[in-house]
């Protein structure tokens, strides 16, 4: 009987705010393949949220990360170089837009607003790529959350659809440079789920309506399912996969424009 069996590795959970997100969801199945794991939370004000999940998770390392803040992703690995002197893999799971670009049009979206969303969406992925490829001296996998919003026009998505479409794009060129050090990077494209981030998304309830009616599964994602297949990815399972974009949105992708 095969089994999916993380039992001795070590890996690092960032974007996790709550119970409802989807990083948690794949850090609980993360533990339960076995897996050691480190966990960030975002300010004073998320710590609450996280640390209750970080003890149920058993987790060795919980320290604050805020992208944004110099010197604090540096700090989380250091503590996980001195602490086990090595990373198997990295989930990484945040995002952000000021809010006036996230409900705005692209067309008026900021400099300073689109330099920000790009620097701690995408950015902060490679920058756990360069701080985790020496860790990760055995191989590794590199593991980002994307949106349909990067390939196709979402109403209301706005600014986040050309951040995640530079963070998938990030996706492949790393899978390329660190390939030949076994590191594998790949993103999940999540479906439509109700979690604290999808929230800021205007007319949210109308891109869950669609995802029922369209979507060749006719229902929406549950968050197990996208962490299911995030432990897939960390997993031997996944050895021979990188620089992939694996949709887990009960196919509602491959729909295109469906005329009704």
């Amino acid at each position: 009987m095969e089994v999916l069996d993380l039992t001795g590795q070590k890996g690092l959970i960032v974007g996790i705010a709550n119970e409802h997100s989807l990083a948690w969801a794949a850090a609980r199945h993360f533990r339960s393949a076995g897996a050691e794991l480190a966990i960030t939370y975002l300010n004073d004000k998320a710590r609450p949220f996280v640390e209750p999940l970080a003890r149920e998770a058993g987790a060795a390392i919980v320290l604050p990360c805020d992208v944004a803040a110099p010197g604090q992703l540096d700090a989380v690995f250091e503590a996980i170089r001195a602490r086990w002197g090595r990373l198997d893999f990295v989930f990484h799971a945040i995002a952000w837009a000021r809010k006036e670009d996230l409900h705005g049009r692209l067309t008026d979206c900021s400099a300073e607003g689109f330099a920000e969303s790009m620097a701690i969406s995408c950015y902060s992925f490679i920058r756990m790529a360069h701080l985790a490829e020496p860790l990760m001296d055995r191989g590794g996998s590199l593991t980002t959350l994307t949106f349909y919003g990067a390939e196709k026009v979402v109403d209301h998505y706005n600014v986040m659809g050309p951040v995640k479409a530079a963070l998938e794009c990030a996706v492949r060129y790393l899978a390329h440079e660190l390939g030949s050090k076994k590191i594998r990077v790949n993103a999940l494209s999540a479906g439509a789920v109700q979690t604290r981030a999808a929230s800021g998304i205007a007319h949210f309830d109308a891109l869950l309506n669609e995802t029922l009616r369209d979507a060749p599964l006719h229902r929406q994602v549950d968050p197990d399912e996208v962490g299911r297949a995030a432990l897939v990815l960390a997993s031997a399972y996944a050895s021979g996969v990188t620089g992939e974009v694996l949709y887990v949105d009960a196919g509602f992708h491959i729909e295109g424009m469906v005329f009704h």
